[in-house]
């Protein structure tokens, strides 16, 4: 076997491995977590307030959405399909009571559709209190979009960022109380930081670019909790432990199935999205990354991935220039 696709080969394994632990990690760990959740914490109510959830039609979005929604929040849907979320929305609306929830179409896989549904947003909606960055994305196989990125990047990581930077000002509209929460994975512990940000100098592999995307998002919420410190902007990330959504089935079978009938339900992936969105600011940090109501470590000994870290400056200067932000 050549010595490269050995290396490979060994870095495919330790991502399956790495997986499994870290599912059956948090399955063991997320029911001594729950045991110590407090009630009161997500019985806040949320009337007056602007929220947006990015894949909201189904799976942990449709549960985050459901969840902020029975709170009294305003809730807007981001959504790629009209009828997938013309039904999540009339399902929402029936079980919570509450009609302030609106569907808005955007193929996030498109910066040029992300950037108009935020101007269109903008003109209708003054202001905008939480932003959910919950879209995701698993392709196997190597995709370009229109724009010319790779379909993974642009879902997971252009689209967050074009969306977050560019919904800044209706967030500073609701300070001190803005935030941004991001959903990413335990995924993210297997690699460290790249700038090859389409995976073009090995050959592509799309569960490794999945972790190397959710790593991204980590390091970006460092950074925007960084510079936006003035705006009164918190932003989070948080990992939703492994749930029964179709995203899972769809793209890592291997570990649905070895995993069947232990994983999450979908409201328990939303639980701490909605935990994080109710909480007061002064009991949360901004650029944490958190699990099960907790802020967790984003690196494990040993894994060396804290050093790289350091590349996010360079990779959000690419960022800016391939989402064509000035």
């Amino acid at each position: 076997m050549e010595d490269g696709v050995f290396r490979a080969t060994l870095f495919l394994l330790a991502i399956d491995l790495g997986l499994i632990f870290y599912s059956l990690f948090f399955l063991i760990f997320s029911r001594e977590h729950s045991k110590r959740f407090k009630e009161e914490d997500i019985q806040v109510r949320m009337e007056g307030k602007n929220c947006m959830v990015t894949g909201a039609n189904s799976g942990i979005g449709y549960a985050i959405t459901e969840g902020l929604a029975s709170r009294g929040a305003n809730v807007f849907m981001v959504c790629r399909s009209k009828e997938r979320g013309e039904v999540a929305l009339s399902k929402i609306q029936s079980t919570t009571g509450n009609p302030n929830i609106h569907l808005e179409i955007c193929d996030l896989s498109s910066i040029n559709e992300v950037k108009s549904f935020v101007s269109r947003f903008s003109t209708n909606q003054k202001s905008l209190h939480v932003l959910v960055n919950n879209a995701g994305l698993l392709e196997h196989n190597r995709v370009n979009t229109q724009d010319g990125l790779e379909l993974n990047f642009a879902v997971n990581v252009a689209a967050t960022y074009t969306l977050t930077e560019l919904a800044i000002p209706l967030l500073e509209k609701t300070a001190p109380d803005a935030r941004v929460i991001t959903v990413s994975s335990g995924g993210m512990y297997t690699t460290p930081l790249t700038t090859d940000l389409q995976f073009t100098e090995t050959k592509f592999d799309g569960t490794q670019q999945y972790a190397r995307n959710k790593r991204v998002q980590v390091a970006l919420t460092e950074k925007w909790a960084e510079t936006c410190s003035d705006k009164g902007i918190d932003f989070y990330t948080m990992h939703p432990g492994w749930a029964d959504t179709p995203g899972v089935a769809k793209s890592l079978p291997g570990l649905s199935k070895r995993l069947s009938g232990n994983l999450r339900t979908n409201e328990e992936g939303a639980d701490t999205v909605i935990w994080l969105a109710l909480q007061p600011k002064e009991k949360l940090k901004s650029g944490a990354f958190y699990f099960d109501r907790m802020e967790a470590p984003k690196h494990l000994r040993f894994a060396g991935t804290a050093s790289s870290h350091v590349a996010i400056d360079a990779i959000v200067r690419d960022l800016r220039s391939l989402c064509d932000l000035h």
